[in-house]
């Protein structure tokens, strides 16, 4: 098509992936002991080494990209008579987008003849990709940049997402549990389940206690919420920190019960700037179901 596709790396999708996809990506920055890397699919500093240096102590920041870096990289893809249909991270859970919107203002009065759409995804992490890999399905089918910018608002909140950790360690540390519920809820080994909300926030939704029942708590809610239930025919992604047995069991069981679905279900890490606020111990499941609204999820 004559336009890019284009997100954040927050979607946490491989670089493998995006370069088959035809998907431009712009970089988040994140800080490790203060020191800067970019959030580059792992090629600055693995993902492994990411987590295992927060295990050991590191402490770690992430910064929005600036809208700077936005328009000098949407400038090169006008500059050369591109239009451009951008995806960012959730305003739910970074302050990107607003950035976005402000490089695209700017931009609009230097390209008048050009079109730059920015997009809300209302979505993080692998979730984020599974609208992505969507949007880009659409657009090899022929979809006009403008049929897509509609198509991107119309279904983002169909995408479900739901996250658990089993390590509160990290939660406790960004001050998102208190030291002493997370004392507690160790002692107990509460697993705490999360989903994006219709807003694009983080919230917590259930207390589960232990590694087992919370796989297949999260299982459940894919039976409930899935696109036609059992015989949902749609995508299934997983992303994960430092979790891939638990990522592996989960999506055994979710091929098993969904005989229908497009492909298997694809396995992906959590990337640095989701990474840096969850730390290991999480894994988050990425489905097509039933849309968002206030007063459900």
């Amino acid at each position: 098509m004559d336009y890019v596709l284009s997100c954040c790396s927050g979607a946490d999708l491989s670089k493998e992936y995006v370069n088959r996809r035809n998907i431009a990506v712009t970089m988040f920055h994140y800080e490790l002991d203060d020191v800067e890397y970019e959030d580059d699919f792992g090629e600055s500093l693995p993902f492994e080494e990411l987590y295992e240096r927060m295990i050991a102590g590191a402490s770690t920041k992430t910064s929005q990209i600036s809208i700077g870096q936005y328009i000098e990289y949407f400038e090169g893809f006008l500059s050369k008579g591109q239009d451009v249909l951008h995806i960012t991270l959730s305003s739910g859970i970074s302050g990107t987008y607003n950035s976005a919107c402000l490089a695209q203002r700017e931009l609009m009065d230097k390209y008048p003849d050009r079109t730059l759409y920015i997009v809300d995804s209302l979505g993080a992490s692998s979730g984020y990709g599974l609208l992505m890999d969507r949007l880009a399905d659409k657009r090899d089918e022929g979809m006009n940049i403008d049929a897509l910018y509609q198509y991107a608002m119309d279904n983002r909140l169909k995408v479900n997402s739901w996250f658990y950790s089993s390590d509160l360690t990290f939660f406790i540390r960004g001050g998102r549990v208190s030291k002493t519920a997370g004392f507690f809820g160790q002692m107990l080994n509460i697993c705490p389940l999360l989903n994006i909300n219709y807003e694009g926030k983080l919230i917590p939704r259930e207390k589960v206690r232990g590694k087992k029942r919370v796989i297949e708590r999260t299982f459940e809610l894919m039976k409930e919420y899935a696109e036609d239930r059992e015989n949902y025919r749609g995508k299934c992604f997983i992303s994960h920190s430092l979790r891939e047995e638990e990522a592996r069991q989960l999506a055994d069981m979710i091929e098993a019960y969904f005989p229908n679905m497009v492909e298997p279900v694809s396995l992906y890490p959590i990337g640095a700037t989701i990474g840096s606020h969850t730390g290991p111990g999480t894994v988050a499941l990425f489905f097509w179901g039933d849309e968002r609204w206030e007063e459900h999820t």
